[in-house]
């Protein structure tokens, strides 16, 4: 398996070429030695069905239009990246090239064939969508639990292979312990990821979802989220006491393991490990998993 710190770049290649497709003449495609010897061929756009793994859940009509008006002028200048599927071809990378095709009515792309794996296919549509394409905070977030969760990764494992630092990491999976309808406004766009991290910091779900409607209704900057969000969780006035950073790395495992927002309070010679969820389905996961 190529080494996903260089992601789509192992499987890109260096020297240009031209290949010929029908409808849209010539098109650039890049070809390495090693890649000629294994060809890049020409495939129906019919025969590739589309990657069951793609994180990408939404594609934005204007983005796709203004692809189709490129690939009118210039071709497809990179190919896809297929896998072969029964009688056809999965494909690994490349969807918004494959719908612009198909709403041209190319007959022919451009494609590479390489073989892949459950996981390849969900790690390399995910590389290409963050260097290429950026998907949405919860997109992200979501594929990185899969990730964790269907190849059994720790986040360790994880940020290594996506190239990402591991707090970065962390910080993407604790979105998902946000409340549905702030991950829904996380997916849409109408806040940031920057608004989902100080909503996190907050104590429970009814001052999430309270400085939530604020950010919308005064249409709030993340600076100024950040200064309301203190309000909202005034400094305490009792002595801390001070922090157990050997408590808050195993708080840290308990978060990787369960994929949820963990603490650990002490009392006494003892204390309690505390798991959050926020709907019956993160429930009924962490109960598989302590199973």
């Amino acid at each position: 398996m190529v080494g996903l710190g260089r992601g789509l770049d192992s499987l890109i290649p260096k020297k240009v070429n031209k290949v010929p497709v029908s409808g849209t003449g010539n098109v650039a495609v890049d070809v390495s030695p090693e890649l000629e010897r294994q060809g890049i061929i020409e495939v129906s756009p019919d025969k590739i069905s589309v990657n069951p793994y793609q994180p990408r859940k939404k594609f934005t009509e204007s983005h796709i239009d203004e692809l189709v008006e490129s690939i009118k002028v210039y071709g497809i200048i990179q190919p896809l990246i297929v896998t072969r599927e029964g009688g056809g071809y999965e494909l690994i990378a490349g969807e918004r090239r494959l719908r612009s095709a198909k709403k041209i009515g190319l007959d022919k792309v451009p494609v590479i064939v390489r073989d892949a794996d459950k996981q390849q296919k969900l790690e390399l549509a995910l590389i290409e969508n963050i260097q290429r394409e950026q998907l949405n905070p919860i997109e992200t977030a979501l594929s990185y639990r899969k990730l964790i969760d269907e190849f059994n990764l720790t986040q360790e494992n994880l940020s290594n292979r996506v190239s990402k630092s591991r707090s970065s990491v962390a910080n993407s999976l604790r979105l998902l312990n946000l409340p549905e309808e702030i991950q829904n406004a996380l997916s849409d766009g109408r806040i940031s990821e920057g608004h989902g991290k100080i909503l996190l910091g907050l104590d429970n779900e009814v001052q999430q979802m309270t400085l939530f409607r604020k950010i919308l209704h005064d249409n709030m900057s993340v600076s100024d989220t950040s200064f309301e969000s203190k309000k909202a969780s005034p400094t305490k006035t009792k002595v801390e006491k001070p922090v157990s950073y050997q408590d808050k790395e195993r708080e840290e495992v308990v978060r990787s393991f369960f994929g949820a927002k963990a603490s650990i309070k002490r009392k006494g010679s003892g204390g309690q490990v505390q798991v959050d969820f926020y709907s019956d389905d993160e429930l009924e996961e962490i109960i598989n998993k302590l199973r």
